[in-house]
């Protein structure tokens, strides 16, 4: 028999809570979570492993990992619907920032954050090789879509956006619940997204635009410039992710 089930790319800082939450609501006991070591090691092997840990729960519908990467298995009678978000890179990186800030944890970001103000955490982590999360952190994850190909990372990665069923944007969040209820219910008629804000770590009432002139004060005209220049094509992903979406937003 045929079976679907739902495969949540949870980006760090990227509403990924918000939309487990709106996941277990719907599905209960069969959301199921895990994660994977060292994903990126060997594509082929890991891709065995998100395979047998499907197979594995027979019963779940919804699977959710931080460590899942691009793309999607391919699983024999299995229909695999994968939901993944976008967020404005700045924004982020901040979230990021303040999220490790708080945490009462001994891991060595949180113990920077605790310990450094966010310029100096941003800069120590541009600096360390292979340290992705503020520089391209986005990008990074969906090239993987299509990382046997040849291009850029940010050829590959505006592939994968265009070739992806569902690519919410963080911002728009109940936009991004209302495109997901399209989706899934023709295939979960009960499922029902509704507006949900887990773990958030900073205040989101104010605009994108107010939270970033903010974030312009904090580091400075220089600071923030050079952030941005490190995360330039994650800021061509989110602008393509959004015109792809929502044409009317982009232009607004």
């Amino acid at each position: 028999m045929s079976r679907t089930v739902i495969l949540h790319y949870h980006l760090f800082k990227n509403a990924g809570t918000s939309l487990d939450e709106v996941l277990k609501q719907n599905f209960g006991e069969r959301w199921v979570t895990r994660e994977f070591q060292r994903p990126r090691a060997n594509a082929e092997a890991h891709a065995r492993e998100v395979t047998q840990w499907i197979l594995d729960n027979p019963e779940a519908v919804a699977f959710s990992s931080h460590t899942i990467e691009l793309p999607p298995p391919d699983v024999p009678g299995v229909t695999i619907i994968p939901l993944i978000f976008v967020r404005h890179p700045i924004d982020r990186i901040a979230s990021a920032y303040h999220f490790e800030h708080k945490q009462d944890s001994q891991s060595w970001e949180a113990v920077l954050a605790r310990h450094t103000s966010m310029t100096g955490y941003c800069e120590v982590r541009m600096a360390m090789p292979g340290d992705r999360q503020c520089r391209n952190f986005q990008t990074w994850r969906f090239e993987r879509m299509f990382a046997h190909e040849g291009g850029s990372e940010l050829e590959r990665s505006l592939k994968a956006v265009n070739s992806l069923p569902f690519v919410g944007i963080v911002e728009e969040f109940d936009v991004a619940m209302t495109r997901l209820n399209g989706l899934l219910q023709p295939v979960f008629p009960e499922f029902r997204a509704s507006r949900v804000a887990a773990n958030v770590s900073r205040d989101l009432s104010r605009s994108l635009t107010d939270r970033l002139a903010a974030l312009r004060s904090e580091l400075g005209d220089e600071g923030y410039e050079h952030l941005v220049a490190a995360n330039a094509d994650d800021l061509l992903l989110h602008q393509a992710a959004t015109e792809k979406t929502w044409p009317s937003l982009a232009s607004s």
